[in-house]
C-alpha cells in the first residue's frame, strides 16, 4: 500500500467551490481500480490549503488506473479552476515500528 499526499492551495475566496467540486468528484477517484481509501483535509491555519490523502495498492495503480485516464481529466476539471498554483504530489510507505 502507499499513499499519496497531495498539497493543494486553492485560490483565496473558493474554498467551498472547491470543496463543492471534490465532492461532486469524489466517487471518480474513489471509484478507480487500486484505490483502497480517499480522503480530504482543510487546514485550519490557512484554510485554502488542502490535503488530499489517498491509499492506493501502489503507485502503478495511481499512475496507470487514474493519471493515465480518462478518469484523472474528468477529475481535474472538476477541480483544476480552483488551484493557485499546481498541487506538490508525493507517495509515502509505512515505516515499520
Amino acid at each position: 500500500m502507499v499513499l499519496e499526499v497531495a498539497l493543494i492551495d486553492v485560490v483565496p475566496g473558493h474554498e467551498d467551490e472547491f470543496a463543492a467540486a471534490y465532492a461532486k468528484g469524489h466517487p471518480i477517484l474513489a471509484g478507480t481500480p487500486g484505490c483502497r481509501s480517499v480522503r480530504m483535509t482543510r487546514g485550519i491555519e490557512t484554510p485554502d490549503r488542502f490535503v488530499l490523502l489517498v491509499e492506493w495498492d501502489s503507485v502503478a495503480a495511481h499512475e496507470e488506473n487514474f493519471r493515465a485516464t480518462e478518469r484523472f481529466a474528468q477529475w481535474r476539471a472538476l477541480i483544476g479552476p480552483f488551484f493557485a498554483g499546481p498541487p506538490r504530489v508525493e507517495h509515502f510507505t509505512d515505516v515499520p515500528a
